[in-house]
């Protein structure tokens, strides 16, 4: 069986896709779960990578579960009340933990329709472009569970609780131009431009030094949940960091003397 993930590298940035078209990228296998994991363990190792671009292959960015397997209770869906509660932590929950603490920002083109874990993986990214036929849901109700891998976390925090109760709790579908009213993503192109946009915006956060990007992302995260006291002293930490590096000098004297910056990841 071929790879779950395939993985395009142009200079500092990787473009990943899910690719189970005929599945519609579903999250399925225990493999596609580790090779997920993997992947954000070696790109945090990466120091000269600084964007990571994720998309899916076919009409589909991720419907979620395979609803089959749920009928059935087979694959990551089979055993007791117990068993099931343990491969929910060790396996599909490791994905949000995992992108979580991957340090490389991350940009999730949305080539169509998210649903349920596919949301919520969007969700788990730091910028979302959608393409125009991209359809969005929260729509674990909808088969009788519950959001079981960060999502009830994960939405709140991206449209706000009212709306993010909306999806949950009706577990319907909202089109393109609603997600980017919401706030879910931050710009919606023609299905034929998504990847050039995403590849742009990619361009443009890879243009900065690779160590400012990393701290920067890591204090969006911190922030979610620390008061501000807190997280002043983690920035200033972070900026006495920053401000001994080679980058911070060579940007500073780039902008002094009007010349593109060269960034060596030092």
């Amino acid at each position: 069986m071929p790879p779950f993930l395939t993985i395009e590298r142009d200079g500092a940035i990787a473009t990943v896709t899910l690719n189970r078209p005929d599945e519609r990228n579903a999250i399925s296998r225990p493999e596609y779960i580790q090779e997920i994991r993997d992947f954000c363990a070696d790109a945090t190792r990466d120091q000269a990578l600084k964007v990571v671009i994720v998309t899916g292959a076919g009409s589909a960015f991720c419907a979620g579960g395979n609803v089959k397997d749920m009928r059935d209770k087979a694959g990551i869906f089979e055993g007791s009340p117990y068993t099931l509660r343990n491969r929910y932590r060790d396996g599909i929950q490791q994905i949000p933990l995992a992108l979580y603490e991957l340090e490389v920002p991350t940009i999730a083109a949305i080539n169509g329709p998210a649903i349920g874990a596919g949301l919520d993986l969007a969700c788990m990214c730091d910028v979302r472009i959608a393409a125009e036929s991209a359809i969005f849901a929260e729509s674990f109700v909808k088969l009788g569970i519950v959001p079981g891998d960060g999502g009830a976390w994960l939405l709140p925090r991206i449209v706000g609780n009212a709306r993010a109760a909306l999806m949950t709790l009706t577990g319907d579908a909202i089109k393109a131009p609603q997600a980017l009213e919401y706030g879910l993503v931050s710009d919606v192109v023609p299905g034929d431009q998504l990847l050039a946009r995403a590849q742009a915006v990619a361009q443009r956060i890879a243009s900065n030094p690779g160590h400012a990007l990393r701290l920067a992302k890591r204090l969006l995260r911190e922030g979610q949940d620390m008061k501000l006291g807190p997280l002043l002293e983690l920035s200033a930490a972070y900026q006495a960091i920053a401000h001994h590096t080679a980058d911070h000098e060579e940007a500073v004297n780039a902008f002094l003397e009007k010349r593109p910056a060269d960034f060596q990841n030092r």
